[in-house]
């Protein structure tokens, strides 16, 4: 039982040096090594300085070669004909509504005259008659302070 009992004491002596805080300080030790390297690999650029250059040489070049293939007097000619198209169609219903607006005008005078010339006639007779009224009263008026004053 010799046997038994050490290993007991080994494994009682490697459990009081493997605790709770020992296992805390190894497994933090282990998260700061990984973050350190993550970072590294973050911020190190993948290819280096020379293909770098390449790389923006062959993008630039790319760049001006679509530029250059790129249609620019067409572009600007179809612009300037939807602007035209534009315009026309604006002429056009600007002129088709003061058209319009000046022919409705039109015939709501033709037939307001048309409904008023009666109207008209029958007002002008009144205010005849009123205005010789008026001018008869005053010519008695005057004939009666005449002959009072005499």
């Amino acid at each position: 039982m010799r046997m038994t009992e050490r290993l007991q004491q080994w494994g009682g002596r490697a459990m009081s040096r493997f605790s709770f805080r020992n296992a805390t300080i190894v497994v933090c030790f282990l998260n700061l090594i990984t973050a350190l390297f993550l970072i590294h690999c973050f911020l190190s650029s993948p290819t280096s300085n020379g293909s770098d250059s390449v790389l923006l040489k062959y993008v630039k070049e790319s760049e001006e070669l679509r530029r250059a293939m790129e249609p620019v007097e067409l572009i600007k000619r179809v612009r300037e004909i939807e602007r035209e198209g534009h315009e026309e169609v604006e002429t056009v219903q600007e002129k088709d509504a003061k058209q319009s607006a000046a022919l409705d005008l039109i015939s709501r005078l033709n037939n307001h005259r048309s409904y008023s010339d009666a109207d008209n006639q029958k007002a002008l007779e009144e205010w005849r008659k009123r205005k010789m009224e008026r001018a008869r009263q005053r010519g008695l008026g005057k004939n009666g302070t005449t002959n009072s004053q005499e």
